[in-house]
């Protein structure tokens, strides 16, 4: 069952007809604004892979995959959950040299979703890759990407604002970094998600940094898989939402796991099984190229931009009744 919110005096910000546009808008100049910052080029992209290629995400190993038969190819596919694996592997094929990288449209399906205002079951993002040198490997690389990353946002804020002017979002160009175990030791007494609200309502932009590291209270602040982020070096991009009062996630990201830290980090998790996967076997001989990457919400971007309360106001998903009761009564169309 849903989770369904409505702040007091909320009104969708636009009609059917100019939400439409004001989307368009949003994802077409983004796109390409990230493409210059990052220095990316447009590829096609898998809506399933094999499952038995080690591509699909398992992000946090408890999502079940939505998976169907081939008749004609003799193999099973899963539905991609993410395309974290799938981008590393297309940077070798596709021959990319280090600095240049890709970007593609990733539609999937998480039907474990729990549902509620910013999560579907539906998942559309932007995702991309880039290959770095071994002396990018560090904390001081990842952060003036993510300076990068949220330069493009603002820039495509900036023009929205310009375009609509009766929307008036107004983000944080400047970045407050923090990890985890900082963010636990500032507010011991607070849940993650608390933590997150705490940081962001004092910093509006945050990236927190170290997705996945057990803390020192034995917990960690958040599931991570063990076989794409380098644990160390990764992050998630938060933003304060003040139509829904809370921190907002933008996107998740990171400097990917070299052989070693792959190699540390599946037996860390009790995933030693999947270093006879062929993905995983590629990876731990070093066959393929250092990459950093990420995935941005393209609803949630245009969620927090426009400032809806719901994502089902940006995109099309299914809903149970409850939500589309508790939306209909409040005057939200549900696309």
């Amino acid at each position: 069952m849903s989770k369904v919110y409505i702040p007091a005096d909320y009104h969708t910000p636009l009609n059917v007809y100019e939400m439409q546009r004001a989307i368009e808008f949003i994802k077409s100049n983004f796109q390409v604004n990230l493409s210059n910052a990052l220095n990316l080029r447009r590829v096609s992209a898998p809506l399933f892979v094999d499952e038995n290629s080690g591509l699909n995400d398992n992000l946090n190993g408890v999502e079940r995959p939505v998976s169907f038969d081939i008749p004609d190819v003799g193999h099973n596919a899963q539905v991609v959950q993410s395309l974290a694996k799938w981008k590393r592997l297309a940077l070798k094929r596709y021959e990319f040299n280090v600095g240049k990288g890709l970007f593609t449209d990733m539609n999937a399906i998480r039907r474990d979703e729990e549902v509620d205002n910013i999560h579907s079951i539906y998942v559309d993002q932007w995702d991309w890759e880039k290959v770095i040198d071994a002396g990018d490997r560090n904390v001081s690389y990842l952060k003036r990407t993510v300076r990068d990353i949220v330069g493009a946002i603002i820039e495509t804020n900036d023009a929205l604002g310009i375009a609509f002017p009766s929307l008036h979002t107004k983000l944080s160009r400047e970045v407050f970094f923090i990890t985890t175990q900082e963010l636990e030791d500032k507010y011991p007494d607070l849940t993650p998600k608390q933590r997150e609200d705490a940081i962001c309502r004092e910093h509006g932009t945050v990236f927190l940094m170290q997705i996945g590291v057990t803390l020192h209270s034995g917990t960690k602040h958040d599931g991570r898989a063990p076989d794409y982020d380098d644990w160390e070096l990764n992050g998630d991009l938060l933003f304060w939402n003040d139509v829904l009062g809370h921190a907002f996630e933008i996107s998740s990201m990171g400097i990917r796991v070299s052989p070693e830290s792959l190699d540390r980090q599946l037996t860390v998790s009790g995933c030693d099984d999947r270093r006879e996967l062929p993905f995983h076997k590629m990876l731990l001989a070093g066959e393929l190229p250092l990459t950093m990457g990420g995935g941005i919400g393209q609803s949630r971007l245009c969620m927090l931009m426009i400032g809806t309360a719901h994502i089902g106001e940006v995109q099309v998903s299914l809903w149970d009744d409850k939500t589309l009761h508790t939306c209909a009564d409040a005057g939200i169309l549900l696309l």
